[in-house]
């Protein structure tokens, strides 16, 4: 996301702002556990996702990964996907540089996948959609669906994985939408298309997860940050425009991870000597001052994710353990 898009996303973001809402689920004997929910969007580069699968090996820790489907297209086959609104291919993130990369990229889907990682949607184009309607968002979905269950047929790339395409129908039961851009368009053609959660929301602090008009709301919640202790967005992009307005600032790239380690480590110790909702963290594969919060990322799941109480899980498998919703099936109503 590039740094012109500051005055968007703030719009965005204060308009999204989830209220407080009870509910917890509790556990059946004692404390519950702590509940770390991360999370990577675009899911782009592939050294990034070489990256986050080790780093779920040495954690025991399991990421969604938002992908957005133009990194399942080349230049050849970009027009596969068309945008709200216009008359042909349109994405402010670019395409994948070639088939080799496509095939490598659905390489790390298909074994992500089996590691226990969820693959969920982050649209096609990273368009700010907050001004489409209910069917301009149903399309985009459209779009989505058919780009990546057809990708290896798309690009004429050998070697589809057996359940490939029921993965693609039935796995993909999540949303977060570029920008977080959210809007009452978004969750109505949410539920009419099948989708079990969205995470395209912003709240206060970390909250329990509600459901509302059928679809589950995980929100990306405000935590403290530096010196001063203002809240701000548990995502690096936030974090990026705050220490350095969006631009490389290379000299204090040690300083930014030191603050970003600090504030995801007090967020979750407020929760886990506290009231334990879900700590959700949010991420990118593009590396933000020189990777700094990337490497904030990696120290804190480290530190945490391997403590008993604790389950760093994909938003899929939360609502599984938490609700009972199957990981392989969307739910209705």
């Amino acid at each position: 996301m590039s740094a012109n898009r500051i005055a968007i996303v703030t719009f965005s973001l204060l308009s999204a702002l989830s209220p407080a809402h009870s509910g917890q689920p509790s556990a059946q004997f004692g404390t519950p556990p702590q509940y770390v929910l991360i999370s990577f969007d675009g899911a782009g580069p592939l050294a990034q996702w070489e990256r986050s699968r080790r780093l779920g090996r040495e954690a025991d820790a399991r990421f969604t990964y938002f992908l957005s489907c133009v990194y399942l297209l080349t230049p050849e086959t970009r027009g596969m996907y068309t945008a709200p609104g216009s008359r042909g291919p349109k994405s402010n993130v670019g395409y994948a540089a070639g088939r080799e990369e496509v095939a490598a990229r659905l390489q790390h889907i298909w074994s992500a996948r089996a590691e226990g990682h969820e693959i969920a949607s982050h649209g096609c184009g990273h368009l700010d959609g907050g001004k489409w309607s209910a069917a301009d968002w149903q399309h985009e979905f459209a779009q989505f669906a058919a780009v990546l269950e057809n990708a290896w047929q798309l690009n004429r790339i050998d070697g589809e994985p057996v359940g490939w395409r029921r993965f693609a129908r039935n796995e993909v039961i999540g949303f977060r939408a570029p920008y977080l851009s959210s809007s009452g368009s978004l969750f109505k053609a949410l539920r009419a298309s099948g989708f079990t959660y969205d995470a395209s929301t912003v709240s206060r602090a970390p909250l329990p997860v509600p459901r509302e008009d059928g679809v589950f709301r995980f929100a990306l919640p405000l935590i403290p940050e530096g010196p001063a202790q203002r809240p701000i967005i548990a995502m690096d992009y936030n974090l990026y425009v705050r220490h350095s307005r969006g631009e490389e600032d290379l000299a204090a790239a040690d300083i930014y991870e030191q603050r970003a380690y600090e504030a995801f480590m007090a967020a979750f110790r407020r929760e886990y000597e506290g009231s334990r909702a879900p700590l959700q963290i949010g991420l990118h594969f593009t590396l933000m001052n020189g990777g700094a919060y990337w490497r904030a990322l990696e120290s804190f799941a480290r530190d945490v994710c391997r403590r008993n109480d604790v389950r760093c899980v994909s938003h899929r498998e939360y609502l599984e353990q938490t609700h009972g919703i199957h990981p392989d099936r969307r739910i209705d109503g």
